[in-house]
């Protein structure tokens, strides 16, 4: 557990931000983002058709030699046959696009601090533009993958290299005063929402023309590969370096601090922050939230077409339902809302629609649960994050914000495989009931393990008069 007594050091410490490049940069990371995440979320409708592509052309590769697909397959099938109830064939593809969906999670959760720390040191455009450069190298690999092997070199560089979301909140972090934190975070949140209401309909579409034989969905990745370049390009000449320039000074102070010692060398502003919440408490609630709701998310595609017949279309009305309810929510009540009241609000959500889900009968109960994790996705991981942002230093914002970030993606690795596994051998009620129960652990770390920052609340209540 971390000293809640050391000083976070926080955007006090370093020079107010001049307004006017407080503004260049927000609509330099909105738009760069908005490209990012729209260039992401292309391949996400494509998952099923993509790997049954791949997975008919190395069938007769694999009957003379074992391809690394087709090992992959035979421990997927193996493990999905060791449960007491059959699961459909039609699985078996969205287990392989979960495999992969974990792996991608595990590497990034592997990257995510190193990049952070990165960041701190070499600064936050040098870190996020070598990000950059593995972002081109994944999707140039996913326009040449005529073979699995080269689709999953992509994913593996691109796990590895995606650093955009966690260096744009601490880019984010950088530019606001602890006022401005909350607002600002809220805007990285409404680029999620509209990049997954927009992307994954417009990759879908773009899949449909095929320009090369070989790979019939070179179309998707090579005007991604576009969205790519043209951010990068972007960034280069359009993104200054936001990392503040920490003095001796400033650093003696933050470790006199540390020790106990605040009343020797630091600014006034330091002497009025401390530590609030523990880092220790903010990762491990990142962690046990992401793994109930990326079970549930995971599992959802399955318990819609065995409750509802589902198809790709239908689901992708239900996702594009909760992204625009999300989008509006990040716009309008997100942030002009203290974090940690929207942390609160998003895991009370979250619970309520894990219990509603374990006995959903209709559809329009359904589109009411899924307005709750919309609430759900709008609000916990961006509260959380600015959270985070609160209790780091000017000097470590990178490092914190990227452990915060790893310790979900450890969790959005874990969640569909434990949750699903749960979902086919015990049935959809006992699998959503254990995550309310879940949730409800989560919602106690969240209201008996959080506080408010001081000052900041007072200050945003002023602000609103």
């Amino acid at each position: 557990m971390e000293d809640k007594s050391s000083s976070s050091s926080s955007s006090s410490a370093a020079a107010p931000v001049p307004a006017a490049l407080r503004k260049k940069v927000l609509r330099v990371l909105f738009l760069s983002l908005l490209l990012d995440l729209v260039s992401f979320t292309f391949i996400l409708p494509l998952f099923p058709s993509l790997l049954e592509f791949y997975r008919d052309h190395e069938t007769e590769l694999a009957a003379t030699s074992p391809t690394v697909l087709s090992r992959i397959l035979s421990v997927l099938n193996a493990y999905k046959n060791s449960f007491a109830k059959p699961i459909n064939d039609r699985y078996d593809i969205v287990l392989l696009g979960g495999a992969l969906g974990s792996m991608f999670s595990f590497l990034q959760a592997i990257a995510s601090p190193v990049i952070g720390t990165l960041s701190d040191k070499y600064g936050r455009r040098t870190a996020l533009l070598w990000s950059m450069a593995g972002n081109v190298l994944s999707v140039a690999l996913w326009v040449a993958a005529t073979d699995f092997r080269t689709f999953l070199a992509s994913r593996v560089v691109g796990g590895l290299s995606e650093g955009n979301v966690q260096l744009a909140m601490a880019i984010a972090t950088d530019i606001s005063d602890d006022t401005q934190r909350g607002a600002t975070m809220a805007l990285v949140g409404v680029c999620f929402s509209i990049a997954f209401t927009f992307g994954p309909a417009l990759g879908a579409y773009l899949s449909t023309i095929t320009s090369f034989a070989a790979n019939p969905f070179a179309s998707a990745a090579a005007f991604s590969l576009f969205l790519i370049v043209t951010e990068s390009v972007y960034l280069y000449f359009c993104l200054p370096e936001t990392l503040p320039v920490i003095t001796a000074k400033e650093k003696g102070a933050a470790n006199g601090t540390a020790h106990g010692n605040g009343a020797a060398g630091t600014s006034e502003g330091e002497k009025a922050r401390v530590r609030t919440n523990s880092h220790t408490i903010l990762n491990a609630t990142h962690f046990f939230f992401i793994l109930f709701f990326s079970g549930m998310e995971f599992s959802l595609p399955f318990m819609t077409y065995d409750l509802f017949a589902y198809g790709s279309a239908q689901t992708g009305k239900l996702l594009g339902f909760i992204g625009l309810v999300a989008s509006l929510l990040q716009g309008s009540v997100v942030r002009r809302t203290h974090p940690l009241a929207v942390v609160k609000m998003g895991v009370v959500a979250c619970t309520i629609a894990f219990f509603m889900l374990g006995r959903v009968t209709s559809q329009k109960g359904l589109y009411a649960a899924a307005a709750l994790l919309a609430v759900t996705s709008a609000t916990v991981v961006t509260g959380l994050n600015s959270l985070s942002s609160f209790e780091a230093g000017a000097g470590e914002r990178g490092n914190k914000l990227g452990n915060h970030r790893s310790f979900g993606q450890i969790g959005r690795s874990l969640g569909p495989l434990i949750f699903c596994s749960l979902y086919w051998w015990a049935g959809r009620e006992t699998a959503y009931a254990a995550g309310s129960a879940g949730m409800i652990a989560v919602c106690g770390l969240v209201f008996c393990g959080l506080k408010v920052p001081p000052g900041t609340q007072t200050v945003r209540k002023a602000k609103a008069k």
